[in-house]
């Protein structure tokens, strides 16, 4: 019954497209959306219908997804789109975006009769292109299982975080926790190399130990490779542990890391530019000890070898 439903999904970038895919790949009727018209073009050869605007899904569409790069662009979308909402539509906020602002364009969503959800992703682009990704869903509970079964076919395990906003409330905070992994792996590294350890043993001691995380069993392949390929790039990463300063900063809560990994970043997006890879970070490191991060063996970009099967609520 769900795939009868027509869905428009806005933002074919990194994340928007391997979603979006997951959906045309499990034979749901999905209308796209893009500033690239190449974009759009590529995802009509998979069978995607080629939305003329925003405005346009929103008016044929059961439900329109939204996947952007930032709370501004989400809210200039979302302008076009509200003449349009009544009953019956829903809008998924799929973006890493404030949660103040999805809550405010969510009411205005709610208050012609639509339903409003903040559902991020979490988990990395491969695990994005493969429907194996994590999905955080903020909204009241009626509503979580009515879209339920796009969640369970886009992302492996489901979790409702309560209402909305939640969602991407837990979003920055799990973004700054993978963001300081990242900053702390290159130290690491760098002292593995000053110390003469071969890298390869290095990044193999780390994964077995206390010391082990997501990120270094991702990103530090793809550094260790010298492609830095995380399909995630260095100004996504900026806004992201910007949102979570931010917001520590609204609630009036004290941190001392997080205004050092902004800043950190900052000094990447101007030394190697917004549009870099984001574990290009480590770069940092290298330079400023004459050093590279290069070990044989890994590989240049991630791929996520877990077989594709449908999501669960966890």
């Amino acid at each position: 019954m769900e795939k009868k439903m027509k869905i428009g999904f806005i933002g074919l970038g990194n994340v928007g497209s391997k979603l979006s895919g997951s959906l045309l790949r499990n034979g749901f009727d999905v209308s796209v959306y893009d500033l690239s018209s190449q974009l759009m073009v590529e995802f009509a050869k998979k069978g995607a219908k080629i939305g003329e605007n925003p405005e346009h899904l929103m008016n044929v569409c059961d439900t329109v997804i939204t996947c952007l790069p930032s709370p501004a662009a989400s809210n200039m979308v979302m302008q076009t789109m509200l003449p349009f909402v009544k009953e019956g539509k829903t809008w998924l906020e799929m973006s890493t975006t404030d949660d103040a602002e999805v809550k405010r364009l969510g009411a205005e969503v709610i208050s012609r009769g639509g339903k409003a959800v903040d559902c991020p992703v979490s988990g990395g682009c491969h695990r994005a292109d493969t429907g194996n990704i994590s999905i955080f869903a903020g909204c009241d509970r009626a509503t979580f299982e009515i879209i339920l079964p796009l969640l369970t076919t886009m992302g492996r395990r489901v979790l409702h975080t309560g209402e909305l906003g939640s969602a991407s409330i837990l979003k920055v905070i799990t973004n700054f926790l993978a963001t300081a992994n990242l900053v702390s792996c290159a130290e690491a590294l760098t002292v593995a190399k000053a110390a003469g350890l071969e890298l390869g043993n290095a990044y193999e001691a780390i994964r077995i130990s206390s010391g082990n995380s997501f990120v270094h069993e991702t990103e530090s392949q793809v550094i260790l490779n010298g492609s830095y390929n995380i399909n995630f790039t260095m100004d996504l990463v900026l806004k992201d542990t910007s949102l979570f300063n931010n917001l520590a900063k609204k609630l009036n809560a004290s941190l001392e890391l997080s205004p050092l990994i902004v800043k950190t970043f900052k000094d990447g997006l101007e030394k190697y530019g917004p549009r870099a890879w984001s574990s290009m970070i480590v770069k940092r490191m290298e330079d400023l000890n004459n050093i590279n991060f290069r070990a044989k063996g890994f590989p240049s970009e991630l791929i996520d070898n877990e077989p594709e099967k449908k999501g669960y609520e966890i």
